[in-house]
């Protein structure tokens, strides 16, 4: 990520990225949000970060710790948990069609269903970190959006939860190190892995290698 003046410019896994600095804050926006059908909400859209989550992802994580107001790092810690939440209700919704599509072999279907429900697990866990907190959590959506013409069979369904799977990988991978609470970052770390797991399940199941590489990103 290269600096030009107030501002780092930088390409991200789905888009360029803009982040101002104005003092001890900066805020993240992407050129092209992901739209909603067929993609999962990116978790680091558009919300400031503290002094602390700059030293962060600079690598300077004790000076960031040290150097951040309690309040303002709750607050951000609530931002960026409740976007990870919202992901996750995303996620339930998304089971949930694959689910009700009628295209899933009883094997798959109850495979969607557990995976499911290890989201509804992660998204009870956020919900209460965000009011232990003092943070309200975001309600789920009632439509997504979700492109359900494109879903004909049953490896588009799956094809289409790897591609969440994959989103959310990333997504935990960029929200681990700007935690400034390293229990959070643990524990968001721990809903990554599972978030892997899911996402090789669904590539074997469609025949593909399960564990392409030996970096995620």
């Amino acid at each position: 990520m290269r600096i030009h003046g107030e501002v780092f410019r930088g390409l991200g896994n789905d888009g360029p990225q803009f982040v101002e600095v104005h003092g001890e804050t900066m805020t993240i926006t992407k050129l092209d949000p992901l739209p909603a059908k067929g993609k999962r909400r990116t978790f680091l859209s558009g919300f400031t970060l503290s002094a602390t989550a700059i030293a962060l992802l600079a690598g300077q994580e004790r000076l960031g710790l040290v150097g951040a107001a309690s309040a303002q790092t709750a607050n951000n810690d609530v931002t960026i948990l409740n976007s990870t939440l919202a992901a996750e209700q995303q996620a339930i919704a998304a089971y949930q069609l694959g689910a009700d599509s009628g295209l899933l072999q009883k094997g798959v279907k109850d495979l969607a269903v557990q995976f499911q429900g290890h989201h509804k697990a992660h998204a009870d866990a956020l919900a209460k970190a965000v009011q232990k907190l003092g943070g309200k959590p975001v309600a789920p959506l009632k439509d997504y959006g979700f492109a359900k013409d494109k879903l004909k069979s049953q490896n588009d369904v799956l094809a289409f939860a790897a591609s969440l799977e994959k989103g959310a990988v990333s997504a935990y991978l960029g929200a681990v190190p700007i935690f400034a609470d390293r229990e959070l970052a643990k524990a968001a770390a721990s809903i990554l892995g599972d978030e892997a797991m899911h996402w090789a399940v669904l590539r074997q199941a469609l025949g593909q290698n399960p564990v392409p590489d030996a970096f995620v990103s």
